[in-house]
C-alpha cells in the first residue's frame, strides 16, 4: 500500500514578489510557481487519495485561517485545505496566486499555521508530513519562541524545505551582489531555521534547474509468482530438493500515460447529456467520458435489410483451419486445455559459454527466498553459489497459477555485495525460433560452386579499415587519467524521451490549458543527436570512409504524372531510351511474360488508345489463366497481374479501365463462367485489398471510399 503523505506548501505571495529582478522575465512569483506548479502536477498525476496536500498564501491582501483572531497570523489565506488535489483545485488555485498589494505577514507565523494544519489532518496517524517555505524573504519574520516551533515539528516528525528567490547558496554559486540588510538577516534566520531541525534550505534557481532532471517513479514492486524451486516430485521422494521462493519484476518498459477519448460537454449539456449539472457552470469546457456501444450482426434474407442483430451471448467461437472456421464448444474447448499446477521445477543445467544470448525472449525478473525464511534464504544461497562456482545455469519449467500455460526459463546467478538472488528469463519453444538464412558476408558463391573473396559486392581490406576507424572513432566511452573507463551513457542518466515528454506536456497543459508546450528539456533532447565532440573527433573518419567507399549522391526522383514526366538522366550520361527506340515497339503482350511487358507497352504509350489496347490485352490473359487453372494453380499469377494493373493505372490516372474490369471480373467469377467455382480467387482478391479505385487512392476515380468497401462486401 502506498504510503500516505500530508504536505502544505507555503507560498509568498506580497507584493515584492510582483517585481522583476536581475533581468529575469518572469516575476519572481511566477519564477517560484514554475517550482510550485511541478510539484503541485506532479501530485495530483498519481491519482492517489492518500497524496494530500495544502497550499497557503503568505503576505496575502485577506486573511482567512484558523487563527485568524491573533494579529501575528494577519495576512495569511489558506487557500486550500489539504487533502486530495483534483483538476477543479488547480483551476482555483491558479485564479487565486496573484501577487497582493501588500508586504505585511509574518513567515515564521504560516509555519505555525502549517503546523496547526497537518496536525489537525494527521492526527496521530502514520503519515509523511512536510512544509514547503517559498519566499524571497523580504518580508517581516517574527522569531519569538521559533526554539519552541523547531520542537514541535520534531516532535511531529515534519520535513521541512525553505526555496527562497535569489537567496545566497556558495555551492550553487549564487551570491546576490547589493543585498538589503534585511533580506540577509532574514535569509540567515531562515537558514539556522532549516539546519536546526535537519531540514533542507537552498536557492530558487537551484530548484528550477534540478526540474529539468526527470523524476524517476519508485514501484512498489508486487510478487508475479510465490511457491517453490523444486528438483525431484516431492509427492513420491522424501529426498526432493523444495525451496520456498518469491519472483519479481527486475526490468519492466515504462510505458507513457496513455490517452482516452472525450468530448467537450456543451454549456447545456450535463452529465447525461440533457440537463446541466448544478456544479457545471455556463461555458464550462469540462470533458465528459464517450461511450462505446457494438452490435454484432448476421446475414438473414428474410429480415428486412437482409441482416439481424443478435446478441454477443450468443456468438460462437471458431478456430480457422485452412479457409473454415471450426466450431469447439466450451466443454470440448475446457477438455484441450493442459492441467498445470503452479511452481518451478528444475529441469536440467546448462554450461554458461555455451548459453546463446540472444535466446532471451521476456524481461527479467529476480528469484529471491520467501521473506522471513532464514531456512529457504540459506538453501536459495547455496544452490546460487553452487551455480556460480560451476559457471552453470539453471533450466526450469515454471507456472505462475494454477491453470496457466507453462514457460520454459533460464536461472543465473546474481552475487552481489549486497543480495543473491537468481535471474530468470524466459526461453523459447521450438516454434518460438525463426531461422532465416543469408548469403555470406565474406565471400560470394557462384552458380558453379565456386567462392570468389574479391568481388563488387565485398567490401576491400581498405573499406573494412576505414569503417573500423570510424566505428572505433564513435566510442561513446571514455578513459580518464588512470586509463580507466569512464560510460559515456551511464543507465541512470538515460530517461525515456518519449515518456517523460508526454508528462511534462501533461502536467503543464493542466495548469496553462491555452499556453504553448514547452519545448523538452536539454537532459531528454541530448539523446536525440550525438555529442558535438564526438561529430567533430569522427568527421575525419568519415570523410576517409566516403572517399574510401566512393559514396556518390543519387539523384532524386522528380515527381509527376508518369506520361508527362522527363525520364531521369543517368549519370553515365548514356540515353537509354534512344537505345529502346531503335527497337520495334511491341504491341502485344504474351502471357508468357504478361507483366514486364505490360508495363512497357505503358511506359511507351504516346496516346490514351495504346493504354486501353494493353489494359484489354491485360484483362484477356487474367480471364484465361483464371479459365485454364488446374485447381488454384495460377491464383498468384492472377492476383499479381491484378495488382500490376492496379498499381500502372493509378500512376497513370486511368483507374476507370481498371474498375470496369475489375467489375466484369467479379460478375464472371460469381456466375462461374470462367472454369467453375473460382470463389476462392476473389477471396483471394479481397485479401489483397486488389479491390475498385476510390477517390482516395486517385483523384479521377468516380468511386467514393464507400462504394469500394459495399464492392466487396456483397458476395
Amino acid at each position: 500500500m502506498a504510503e500516505k503523505e500530508a504536505t502544505v506548501y507555503i507560498v509568498d505571495v506580497g507584493k515584492s514578489m510582483g517585481k522583476r529582478r536581475h533581468g529575469r522575465l518572469v516575476t519572481d512569483l511566477e519564477w517560484a510557481m514554475q517550482y510550485v506548479w511541478d510539484k503541485i502536477t506532479t501530485t495530483v498525476a498519481t491519482g492517489r487519495k492518500t497524496a494530500t496536500l495544502g497550499v497557503v498564501a503568505l503576505r496575502s491582501d485577506d486573511t482567512s485561517n484558523e487563527l485568524a483572531g491573533d494579529p501575528s497570523f494577519s495576512n495569511i489565506s489558506v487557500i486550500q485545505e489539504i487533502g486530495q488535489v483534483l483538476m477543479p483545485d488547480i483551476r482555483k488555485l491558479r485564479d487565486c496566486i496573484n501577487p497582493s498589494r501588500t508586504d505585511k505577514g509574518d513567515a515564521i507565523s504560516s509555519v505555525i499555521l502549517a503546523i496547526q494544519m497537518i496536525s489537525a489532518y494527521c492526527k496521530k496517524l502514520k503519515y509523511k508530513r512536510k512544509i514547503v517555505l517559498i519566499t524571497n524573504g523580504t518580508g517581516y519574520m517574527n522569531n519569538e519562541g521559533i526554539d519552541d516551533i523547531k520542537d514541535k515539528i520534531k516532535e511531529d516528525g515534519i520535513d521541512f524545505a525553505v526555496i527562497g528567490a535569489d537567496f545566497d547558496d556558495p555551492e550553487f554559486g549564487i551570491k546576490e551582489e547589493d543585498k538589503d540588510t534585511h533580506k540577509a538577516q532574514n535569509e540567515t534566520l531562515l537558514r539556522e531555521f532549516a539546519e536546526g531541525i535537519d531540514g533542507l534550505y537552498g536557492t530558487l534557481g537551484e530548484a528550477i534547474a534540478e526540474m529539468d532532471i526527470p523524476r524517476i517513479k519508485v514501484t512498489k514492486s508486487m510478487p508475479s509468482f510465490k511457491g517453490f524451486l523444486q528438483l525431484g516430485d516431492a509427492t513420491k521422494y522424501e529426498t526432493a530438493l523444495r525451496i520456498p521462493v518469491e519472483r519479481y519484476f527486475r526490468t519492466y518498459v515504462a510505458k507513457p500515460p496513455s490517452a482516452s477519448s472525450f468530448a467537450i460537454r456543451s454549456a447545456t449539456q450535463g452529465e447525461d447529456g440533457d440537463v446541466p449539472t448544478a456544479s457545471q457552470a455556463p461555458g464550462d469546457e469540462s470533458l465528459t467520458t464517450v461511450r462505446t456501444s457494438r452490435t454484432y450482426q448476421i446475414t438473414d434474407e428474410s429480415a428486412p435489410g437482409g441482416k439481424i442483430d443478435v446478441e454477443r451471448d450468443d456468438l460462437a467461437k471458431g478456430y480457422e483451419y485452412g479457409r473454415t472456421a471450426v466450431h469447439i464448444s466450451q466443454t470440448d474447448e475446457n477438455i484441450t486445455n493442459l492441467e498445470t499446477f503452479a511452481g518451478m521445477d528444475l529441469i536440467g543445467f546448462v554450461q554458461s559459454d555455451k548459453f546463446d544470448r540472444y535466446l532471451p525472449m521476456s524481461n527479467s525478473n529476480i528469484i529471491i527466498p520467501q521473506r522471513a525464511n532464514d531456512k529457504a534464504s540459506l538453501a536459495l544461497s547455496s544452490f546460487i553459489h553452487a551455480l556460480f562456482e560451476l559457471e552453470t545455469y539453471a533450466v526450469a519449467r515454471l507456472v505462475t497459477k494454477e491453470a496457466k500455460p507453462s514457460l520454459i526459463v533460464l536461472l543465473a546467478p546474481s552475487i552481489e555485495p549486497e543480495y543473491e538472488c537468481l535471474i530468470e528469463l524466459q526461453l523459447p519453444f521450438a516454434e518460438d525460433v525463426r531461422s532465416y538464412r543469408f548469403p555470406p558476408l565474406d565471400k560470394v558463391v557462384t552458380v558453379s560452386g565456386k567462392i570468389v573473396t574479391e568481388h563488387r559486392n565485398l567490401p576491400s581490406d581498405d573499406l573494412q579499415d576505414a569503417m573500423s576507424q570510424y566505428v572505433d572513432s564513435m566510442e561513446l566511452d571514455l578513459k580518464d587519467d588512470d586509463g580507466d573507463t569512464i560510460p559515456g551513457l551511464p543507465i541512470d542518466e538515460a530517461f525515456s524521451p518519449l515518456l517523460h515528454r508526454i508528462d511534462t506536456a501533461v502536467r503543464h497543459r493542466a495548469v496553462h490549458p491555452n499556453g504553448p508546450i514547452l519545448e523538452p528539456s536539454e537532459r531528454l533532447a541530448k539523446f536525440a543527436n550525438p555529442p558535438e565532440d564526438l561529430v567533430k573527433k569522427s568527421t575525419q573518419y568519415l570523410e576517409k570512409l566516403i572517399s574510401t567507399a566512393d559514396v556518390k549522391k543519387v539523384p532524386p526522383k522528380k515527381k509527376g504524372r508518369k506520361r508527362q514526366r522527363e525520364t531521369e538522366k543517368p549519370l553515365s550520361g548514356l540515353d537509354v531510351d534512344a537505345l529502346l527506340s531503335q527497337e520495334p515497339k511491341r504491341s502485344k503482350i504474351s502471357a508468357e511474360n504478361a507483366v514486364p511487358e505490360f508495363k512497357q507497352m505503358l511506359s511507351r504509350a504516346e496516346s490514351v488508345d495504346t493504354i486501353h489496347d494493353a489494359v484489354k490485352q491485360m484483362a484477356v490473359i487474367i480471364e484465361t489463366q483464371t479459365k485454364h487453372s488446374l485447381g488454384d494453380a495460377n491464383y498468384d499469377r492472377v492476383v499479381e497481374g491484378l495488382g500490376t494493373m492496379r498499381e500502372e493505372l493509378v500512376d497513370y490516372e486511368e483507374p476507370a479501365l481498371y474498375n470496369d474490369f475489375l467489375r466484369v471480373l467479379k460478375r464472371k467469377i460469381l456466375d462461374e463462367e470462367l472454369g467453375g467455382n473460382r470463389r476462392e480467387l476473389w477471396w483471394l482478391v479481397r485479401k489483397s485489398k486488389l479491390g475498385l479505385i476510390d477517390r482516395v487512392a486517385s483523384e479521377q476515380s468516380e468511386v467514393s471510399e464507400e462504394e469500394a468497401k459495399e464492392f466487396f462486401s456483397v458476395a
